[in-house]
C-alpha cells in the first residue's frame, strides 16, 4: 500500500471539507467530487503497482475524516450556509444533535464513496499502466 499517496490524495478531502463549509453549495458539490475521483483514480493507477481498489477505498475513508472534521468543527458556519441540509437533518435520527449525526453519517458516506473511488481506481488501472516498476 502506498500510504504516502493515500494521504496526499486525501488532502482533496481537506480542501473540499473547508470549501463546502464556506463556498461550495450542495447542488454543485457532486461535480467537484466527480472531478476529484477521476484525478485520484488516474494518480492511483499511475503510481501504484496493485491493490488499486483498496487505495481508492482508503483515500475516501481518510477524505471522510477531513470532511466530517471540517463540518463538525465549523458547524456554525456550515449551518448558516446550508439551511436546506439542516432542515433535512431535523427530519432524521438525532434531530437535536446534528454534530453527532454528522459523526455517524460521515464514515458511512466515506465508505460508500470509497467503494465508488475504488471502482474508479480499478477501472483506471485497466486504462493507464503504472509508471512504477516492481523490483
Amino acid at each position: 500500500m502506498n500510504w504516502k499517496l493515500i494521504f496526499q490524495l486525501s488532502l482533496f478531502g481537506l480542501v473540499m471539507g473547508i470549501s463546502t463549509v464556506y463556498w461550495i453549495p450542495s447542488n454543485i458539490e457532486p461535480f467537484f467530487w466527480l472531478a476529484i475521483f477521476i484525478i485520484c483514480a488516474y494518480l492511483i493507477a499511475r503510481n501504484c503497482t496493485g491493490k488499486y481498489f483498496l487505495h481508492g477505498l482508503f483515500v475516501s475513508l481518510v477524505n471522510c475524516i477531513w470532511v466530517t472534521g471540517a463540518h463538525v468543527l465549523l458547524f456554525s458556519t456550515y449551518a448558516n450556509n446550508h439551511p436546506k441540509e439542516l432542515e433535512q437533518m431535523a427530519k432524521m435520527f438525532l434531530p437535536n444533535h446534528p454534530r453527532i449525526m454528522m459523526l455517524i453519517t460521515g464514515p458511512i458516506i466515506g465508505l460508500i464513496s470509497g467503494l465508488v473511488l475504488g471502482l474508479f481506481a480499478f477501472i483506471a488501472s485497466r486504462i493507464w499502466r503504472s509508471r512504477v516498476t516492481v523490483s
